[in-house]
């Protein structure tokens, strides 16, 4: 399914900027960013709304359009940050449909067998060809392909870490109670023709491309490593994990009711509907004013639980822990907990359907940090590093380039592969606290003191970096 944002980011996803020369908006106001009204009630119609031409309006009659993303909105405040105009600009971005030319090919962005990334199969059919420029997949247990469309902006990067977040998704976590064999679920999303498609631009109305797929736009795919997932820029929040999840959701864990495909867990999703029931009418999710007309549509098209789960999942593996929209709530404000503890705190069914259910407690890929990232990447949870509200549930990572760059170990066992340039792993303890062994040029550093640093396996990679000492290798 298609993802429908929260209703708050929708409606003011906008720039801070100077009050445009509009007649009807009086001079000296302000745009306003998405992430100041985060936490704020959307307007009544009270406030008066114009069309850009001037033509006054109600809020309660566009908003519909504004959800459509056939208009933009644009909420001017005072100095006191009230709320005193919106306007709504229409979308005159275009760009091909299905039936235009062929989406240009970027030379940055091109194919590469070493990443597993092709040619778009002709069997997809023309409007893949004509519009994607690129192809990966996950092969499921029957042997038959999980398609995943590549469009030209896209980076392979971006692409690589959506595989593998698909490929965390699917894989098997040996003795959960519904997880222990994914195979299943991965052959159910090849029976259901299941398409993911990595999109150009934003979710904003302006990519007119319309394919049956699950879409994952650019601007919402980071990378570890890279400036968005470093800044934690919410800007370009990370969705891959709540779309690449709606994406198994639908095609293979199965949904309840009616507009659905047949899945291959209905015990598991009756957890997470009784989940999302208790969450819903507790007020621990999707509460309050403005997200009526949401949960209504969400009610419609039968995706409560698709949306609540994703919430969850979000929060679980530290996606919101650092936004600062607000100091108790993720998703947007829409849901009670930024923090796996919040999730065990606030939302217990949440947290059952969380437990050595079907869902990891780490993040089971290998991830690729960014070849442009220089210094210190850290997996150990750091307060004052907002990236490592996510990085903390890492166990593996490869570093690309060339850069000079160390990493701090947490205690998940880590193996990290090094890059071209000159790599110091860093560790908690003094050197006398750990045992060290080589074997085929594969370096093993193990902490005496349980969960503290864990077991770990690093490969490329110059000195070993402790508390009283640095071994060069």
């Amino acid at each position: 399914m298609k993802k429908i944002v929260l209703i708050i980011a929708v409606l003011f996803s906008t720039i801070a900027v100077n009050a445009q020369d509009y007649s009807f908006v009086p001079k000296g106001l302000k745009l306003l960013t998405m992430n100041e009204l985060m936490t704020r009630q959307p307007p009544t119609d009270a406030l008066p709304v114009y069309y850009e031409d001037g033509t006054k309006t109600k809020f309660s009659a566009v908003m519909s359009k504004i959800m459509n993303q056939e208009f933009t909105p644009k909420m001017y405040v005072n100095d006191k940050g009230e709320f005193q105009v919106l306007v709504i600009v229409k979308n005159r971005k275009a760009q091909a449909s299905t039936k235009s030319k062929k989406v240009k090919t970027s030379t940055k962005n091109v194919i590469d067998p070493s990443l597993g990334i092709e040619a778009v199969p002709k069997s997809l059919g023309k409007e893949y060809v004509n519009n994607f420029n690129r192809y990966t997949k996950v092969i499921a247990p029957n042997g038959k392909a999980i398609h995943i469309v590549i469009q030209d902006d896209v980076t392979n990067e971006q692409a690589v870490r959506s595989r593998s977040i698909l490929e965390h998704f699917l894989k098997d976590y040996p003795g959960s109670k519904y997880g222990s064999n994914k195979g299943k679920i991965a052959n159910k999303m090849t029976e259901n023709n299941a398409v993911l498609a990595l999109m150009n631009g934003q979710d904003d109305g302006s990519n007119k491309i319309e394919v049956d797929a699950q879409p994952l736009f650019k601007n919402e795919m980071q990378v570890e490593g890279h400036s968005w997932y470093v800044n934690q820029d919410f800007d370009h929040r990370d969705a891959s994990y709540e779309e690449i999840l709606h994406f198994v959701h639908d095609n293979g864990i199965g949904v309840d009711g009616p507009n659905t495909r047949p899945g291959t867990a209905p015990e598991y999703q009756k957890e997470i509907r009784t989940a999302q029931k208790y969450a819903l009418s507790n007020k621990l999710w999707a509460s309050g004013p403005r997200f009526t007309n949401i949960v209504k549509e969400w009610d419609e098209e039968n995706s409560l639980t698709q949306e609540y789960l994703a919430s969850v999942i979000d929060s679980y593996y530290g996606l919101w822990g650092a936004w600062q929209g607000s100091e108790t709530h993720g998703m947007w404000g829409g849901y009670i907990a930024k923090t796996r503890a919040d999730i065990a705190a606030k939302d217990p069914k949440g947290a059952a359907i969380m437990d050595n259910t079907f869902f990891h407690p780490y993040l089971t890929y290998n991830a690729r940090i960014d070849s442009g990232f220089k210094g210190t990447f850290s997996l150990s949870f750091n307060e004052s590093i907002p990236y490592t509200h996510h990085s903390r549930y890492l166990k593996d990572i490869t570093l690309l380039g060339a850069n000079n760059t160390s990493v701090i170990v947490n205690e998940l066992d880590n193996d990290i592969t090094g890059n071209k340039g000159d790599n110091i792993i860093i560790f908690s303890g003094n050197k006398s606290e750990y045992t060290i062994s080589t074997r085929a040029g594969v370096i093993n550093v193990n902490d005496k003191i349980s969960k503290r640093d864990g077991s770990n396996t690093l490969r490329n990679v110059e000195k070993l970096k402790f508390k009283d000492q640095i071994l060069k290798l």
